[in-house]
């Protein structure tokens, strides 16, 4: 029995979602569908991503829109191209009966044109990243003041992604009787200040608390060298054949070297990061959900509102400096009641910081160790192994054209040449490689002794009163230019934000980022010296939160 019939839905929206496989509602579908069809006041909703959102707020939309009417009544706001393009395809499936349905995604990176075209099929929803919809109100083509619903999803990557400025003149433009529905992951001030200003006595409800963990992720650590960093991930992903992952890094240069590594290597690997073309994004991305891509190795600017189902494992190349942005990387395994692994490959110099990960997320870590030769060819021989047994095979569609006479040899023995067929060329590269000595505690406490000193020479690098000295060492060491940014913590500025105003203002190159040095008024950062020009003519002309931007080389 369908489930989803105790709402009352239409026979129509039940038979698609039934086609869909969906007969149980999750917990966010439970509290949100039934409300939202009774109700007219506001709703908060607090759920990690990947909980069912996008059905929960869809379809009892879908139930009271009148297709008869030839305006928009729906606004759906997302933070990025990828999950404005999901949200459509999933709204497309849930109407596939609904004959009198529209629905239009407007998004940046794409022909606008075509886009204000599809505006005079007269749609009735319209899904869109702030920008798009922003500039469409500006040209006059999309008309919004007569919506009955505006749905905010993830929001907090949206203020994040510093888009504060676009939301709150897109809610000015629509009507104050507009019901409002804002779902994010997070309670950030910042969201709290939109709830504030822009809801009227809103519900608020929570499926699974406000980045909870899931408690169906395994979280594991690997310690390498920092020297053994690309061989030991490549020994984990040996350790895991049946992989299906995202590798975060911070870096676009990073996340290009390391897939670069993979694919070299032999792996179905690619990179997403800011440097690519839209489209080059979209085939990346393409070629991923076919799983003709096993591993993406990605930055978390360049993840941001992808959802991938059916994730094996996360793995963090580099660790985050927000706790919370290691749980959001987390959560994108482990989906749908699925089992999920994330990695983390450190370097004794970063346990100082994964342990401070490790207490404010309160996760619980077991250490692996670095897999040998021994333990990657018993995981292959075992998942090949199973594979060989439990694959659906049909004998009389599939025939041999020769079939030779087995008599002569046991199964014993046509087990172990297939093997050996099978798992020769893992064998023939790991029998010369020494395996990844372990690290023990006084290498371990060494290394964190040369981090304590480091970080010691690097703030007296920072001490204001020697900014010009200071300055000339930074360019010395890696050819960067240290910038003086007038937005600090007081401005909601955090270092994600600051790599994504970077990489959107050097599109089109590969920008190295040095340090990041986010002050309570002001910032400084470090950035090839190559886009130093670039960067002071674009940003200087750019504002965030209301506020002018400038930007100037450190004195």
């Amino acid at each position: 029995m369908n489930l989803f019939k105790e709402y009352g839905l239409s026979d129509d929206l039940l038979k698609a979602i039934t086609e869909l496989g969906y007969t149980q509602p999750t917990e966010i579908q439970k509290q949100t569908v039934p409300y939202l069809l009774s109700k007219e006041e506001d709703l908060i909703a607090l759920a990690q991503t990947g909980t069912g959102k996008t059905a929960a707020f869809s379809l009892p939309i879908l139930e009271m829109i009148d297709p008869y009417q030839k305006h928009v009544q729906a606004l759906i706001l997302c933070p990025t191209r990828e999950l404005c393009l999901q949200i459509s395809k999933d709204i497309a499936s849930y109407s596939k009966y609904l004959s009198q349905i529209r629905s239009l995604a407007v998004y940046g990176g794409s022909n606008i044109s075509e886009q204000i075209r599809g505006l005079k099929n007269n749609p009735q929803i319209v899904i869109g990243t702030p920008g798009r919809v922003n500039d469409m109100l500006k040209r006059g083509v999309l008309k919004i003041n007569q919506i009955k619903w505006l749905i905010l999803d993830e929001a907090d990557e949206m203020l994040s992604m510093g888009f504060k400025t676009e939301l709150e003149t897109i809610l000015k433009e629509t009507p104050k009787e507009r019901q409002t529905l804002l779902f994010s992951a997070t309670m950030s001030k910042q969201v709290e200040a939109i709830a504030k200003n822009y809801m009227k006595g809103a519900q608020k409800i929570s499926a699974g608390g406000i980045n909870e963990v899931k408690k169906n992720i395994t979280h594991k650590f690997v310690m390498v060298r920092d020297r053994q960093k690309n061989n030991g991930l490549r020994r984990v992903l040996d350790a895991n054949p049946n992989i299906y992952s995202i590798i975060f890094c911070r870096t676009r240069v990073e996340t290009q070297n390391v897939a670069d590594f993979l694919m070299h290597q032999g792996y179905a690997a690619d990179a997403l990061h800011g440097d690519l073309s839209q489209s080059q994004r979209d085939m990346v991305m393409k070629k991923f959900r076919l799983k003709n891509l096993r591993i993406l190795v990605a930055t978390d600017v360049a993840a941001r509102g992808l959802d991938v189902n059916d994730l094996t494992h996360v793995i963090h190349f580099s660790l985050p400096d927000d706790p919370e942005v290691f749980i959001h990387r987390s959560g994108r395994t482990g989906r749908a009641g699925k089992d999920g692994e994330s990695i983390a490959i450190i370097r004794p110099s970063e346990m100082v910081k994964f342990n401070r990960i490790k207490k404010e997320t309160s996760i619980k870590v077991e250490e692996m160790k670095i897999p040998t030769k021994e333990d990657i060819l018993k995981a292959k021989e075992f998942y090949l192994s199973d594979k060989l047994l439990n694959a659906e095979f049909d004998s009389e569609e599939f025939e041999l054209s020769t079939v030779p006479d087995l008599s002569s040899i046991s199964k014993e023995e046509l087990y172990k040449r297939i093997m050996f067929l099978e798992l020769k060329s893992t064998w023939e590269f790991y029998k010369n490689e020494k395996d990844i000595a372990p690290i023990d505690k006084n290498e371990r406490a060494a290394e964190r002794g040369r981090k304590s000193s480091t970080s010691r020479s690097r703030k007296e690098r920072k001490d204001p009163k020697d900014g010009n000295n200071r300055n000339r060492k930074s360019k010395r060491q890696g050819n960067f230019t240290r910038f003086f940014f007038n937005l600090g913590k007081r401005d909601n500025l955090n270092k994600v934000t600051v790599i994504d105003l970077i990489n959107k203002n050097t599109k089109g190159a590969r920008a190295d980022i040095g340090e990041i040095d986010i002050r309570d008024k002001f910032t400084f950062f470090e950035v090839d010296a190559n886009y130093t020009d670039q960067l002071l003519k674009k940003i200087n002309q750019l504002s965030f939160n209301g506020k002018n931007m400038s930007l100037e080389i450190a004195q």
